[in-house]
């Protein structure tokens, strides 16, 4: 009964009153719903708004940084760079205008000479580097100290940077690009990959983009490397020779920087010209290769690691002076040919070409060892190993004939020539001359 009697407290005492009552609350209620809608769509475009300026603020002020703290620009770089960049031939010299270069890399070893042996026959020659720390970047700096006393003024920059690239040629009609740039080192590819595809791959891209898009379109002689011979075993190697088997990640960059040359040559007209260097050595050399670390293991009385392939068989290396490398680089240039692309547009076929650069005279490691010994006086601490899987391979000799045929090619320094010509650098550079050694019938 106490249920009963509560369900009928609960009823309204007069009949349909309940709905006047219930729809002046849903009125109320919507009204109120209403009006918080309104409120909080204001309260949203207030926040959105004051996200937006936020945004257009803080990108600003990030875009003004990055502008203010550039280290390039202005009316005095560009003056620098125009200075740089302008051919100094004389009137009528039988070499013709002279070029007009962009060297990336220009403060490595092979950037450096070629960059001087330009600037030293009358051409203009600006060069880009960003100075990583791939290996001592004082060295580096003292090859850039070297360029500048000579006229070349080195951009501190990094190809990867497009709009670096496009104030380069807006201030300067470029009729040549030598592209030395590169992250090198065979073994370094196991501990830094990413390196390797951000410098060969995508800054070959932007760099290729820059050039594409310029006015007028510059040759493009670049480094491409004879590693890209890899797991290739018919010797010697020749430009006709298979190269799809890649031992590194180093060459597996490079060889994918020959097809890429190749498509905008294809597509936009660019002139290209690859050229496979067979390792490179002599004076201001890179400190990660054998020979120069060898020579400053030897020095300071520390071990050296030889290497040794399967059966206990001595690796051997093409090895090819500087100065050679250098007279192929600049008969290269000189005999690139034109391309035809304006605005990015191909008007027609342009040259593409790729030239093994070698000495043709494939030397052991242990002969190369012994040289550096006779050159130091000192006795090297050796310590012989299998060469580990790293990407290195066991042997490499150019077929140079084709470039021989093109260019005039004609390497002349033998190995036992250069490391003299290195190690005299060597010492003089770190100052063993300076101390009790005796080289001075080096």
């Amino acid at each position: 009964m106490r249920v009963v009697a509560d369900e009928e407290d609960m009823l309204p005492s007069t009949p349909g009153k309940v709905k006047i009552e219930r729809a002046g609350a849903m009125s109320r209620q919507l009204h109120r719903c209403f009006a918080s809608t309104g409120t909080m769509f204001l309260w949203a475009l207030f926040l959105v708004a004051m996200t937006a300026t936020y945004l257009s603020f803080h990108s600003f002020v990030d875009t003004s940084s990055r502008y203010f703290a550039a280290s390039w620009g202005g009316l005095h770089w560009e003056r620098q760079i125009r200075a740089s960049a302008s051919p100094r031939r004389p009137p009528g010299s039988a070499e013709g205008a002279g070029l007009s270069v962009l060297v990336t890399g220009a403060a490595g070893f092979v950037g450096t000479h070629c960059s001087l042996a330009l600037r030293k026959r009358g051409d203009g020659v600006v060069g880009i580097d960003n100075f990583n720390k791939y290996y001592d970047p004082s060295l580096k700096k003292a090859r850039r100290a070297l360029l500048a006393s000579h006229g070349v003024f080195v951009v501190e920059g990094d190809i990867n940077d497009g709009r670096l690239l496009t104030k380069l040629f807006d201030v300067v009609p470029f009729t040549h690009v030598l592209h030395l740039a590169a992250q090198a080192g065979v073994r370094y590819a196991m501990e830094n990959p990413a390196s390797y595809v951000h410098s060969n791959i995508a800054g070959l891209v932007s760099l290729l983009e820059a050039c594409k898009d310029a006015d007028p379109q510059p040759a493009v002689v670049w480094a491409s490397s004879s590693s890209v011979y890899g797991l290739n075993d018919a010797v010697p190697f020749s430009e006709a020779h298979r190269t799809d088997r890649p031992a590194s990640l180093y060459a597996a960059t490079k060889k994918a920087g020959e097809e890429i040359t190749h498509t905008y040559n294809h597509i936009y007209g660019l002139s290209v010209t690859g050229l496979r260097f067979f390792t490179v050595y002599g004076p201001w050399g890179r400190p990660d290769m054998a020979y120069f670390s060898f020579t400053r293991n030897i020095l300071q009385g520390k071990p050296i690691t030889v290497y040794r392939g399967k059966d206990h068989v001595d690796l051997a290396r093409d090895f090819t002076y500087i100065d050679d490398i250098v007279r192929g680089c600049l008969a290269s240039l000189d005999t690139a040919g034109r391309s035809t692309g304006t605005g990015g547009r191909k008007r027609g076929p342009a040259p593409y070409r790729i030239f093994n650069l070698g000495n043709t005279a494939p030397v052991t490691v242990p002969t190369l060892v012994s040289i550096l010994e006779r050159y130091l006086r000192v006795k090297a601490k050796k310590n012989v190993v299998e060469m580990p899987g790293n990407g290195d391979v066991p042997f490499t000799h150019a077929n140079i004939s084709l470039a021989r045929e093109q260019l005039e090619y004609k390497p002349t320094t033998s190995l036992e020539m250069g490391l003299k010509k290195f190690v005299r650098w060597y010492l003089s550079y770190y100052g063993y001359n300076r101390g009790t050694h005796t080289f001075n019938n080096l």
